[in-house]
């Protein structure tokens, strides 16, 4: 059974992420956990309350939280019955990416899925702090789904990659398995001015073909100097309806958000976004 993992803070973005979880996933098996983590509700609210009344806020928070994890559980499945799927909600005292964490060690979650941005969705930024967090350090696979995004079957995939990462089983089988019930393309994409492939880079890429044996799989290579830039009119020239990238040391991923180069040339992802963190798990 898959395992899905679904932060919320009841705004509109986290509901569209788990819409698009409920359809990415609705031919597998899959049991969804909707989660809150309203710590940062409650200490916000502190310096307005004394430490007797903390408790009292804490209390009330849980309730509205249970409160409103009722109410869209209701509206998922009303709006996208499917019997392949069982729920779970789960309202925890802790910051998000901390009880996201928890939850995916303790129940072995093979993904993440959330919104972009959150309820500030400050229009200046790509992601939230909330999602930038969750990307960088979640132990498992997120996949990020921009605001207001329409749901499309991700039949085109794009997965730049440099060869060089000792991609995870795991991780690659999750992505077999989504590409495989959409009979999707997998656009490997190297982006480097030097085309030839040295022989682990070679292994690495008979790595891959077998193990994203269920979709067609593409290999291309383009010169561009500047990574984030090549990925960016991939997407478009190529009508990509899903990015991959894989979080590692050196990584485009590393390129694109720990060096702002995002923002510097307003790249700005239409497309669900899913990381792998190569991690051992």
């Amino acid at each position: 059974m898959r395992k899905i993992l679904v932060p919320t803070d009841f705004s509109e973005n986290a509901f569209n992420a788990l819409k698009y979880a409920c359809s990415v996933f609705k031919y597998e098996k899959s049991e969804i956990f909707i989660v809150h983590a309203y710590a940062d509700e409650v200490y916000e609210k502190e310096t307005s309350v004394k430490r007797s009344f903390l408790e009292k806020l804490k209390e009330t928070t849980l309730k509205n939280s249970e409160k409103h994890l009722k109410s869209i559980l209701l509206k998922i499945k009303t709006h996208f019955p499917n019997p392949k799927h069982t729920y779970k909600t789960v309202s925890a005292f802790g910051s998000l990416t901390d009880e996201v964490n928890d939850l995916v060690n303790r129940e072995n979650m093979d993904i993440v899925v959330m919104g972009t941005r959150g309820e500030t969705n400050d229009r200046k930024i790509i992601f939230g702090t909330n999602t930038l967090q969750v990307l960088k350090y979640v132990n498992c696979p997120v996949l990020a789904v921009p605001e207001g995004y329409e749901y499309q079957a991700p039949k085109d995939v794009l997965f730049p990659t440099d060869y060089m990462v000792p991609y995870k089983r795991r991780e690659l089988k999750l992505l077999c398995e989504i590409t495989g019930s959409f009979r999707s393309t997998i656009h490997l994409l190297y982006i480097n001015p030097v085309k030839k492939l040295s022989l682990r880079q070679e292994d690495n890429q008979q790595f891959l073909k077998g193990c994203l044996s269920k979709a067609e799989l593409t290999f291309e290579t383009v010169s561009e100097k500047d990574k984030t830039m090549a990925i960016t009119k991939y997407i478009v020239h190529k009508d990509i309806d899903m990015l991959v990238l894989v979080n590692s040391r050196h990584s485009y991923l590393e390129d694109m958000l720990y060096q702002s180069t995002i923002d510097r040339i307003g790249l700005h992802i239409k497309i669900p976004f899913m990381v792998m963190q190569n991690l051992f798990r």
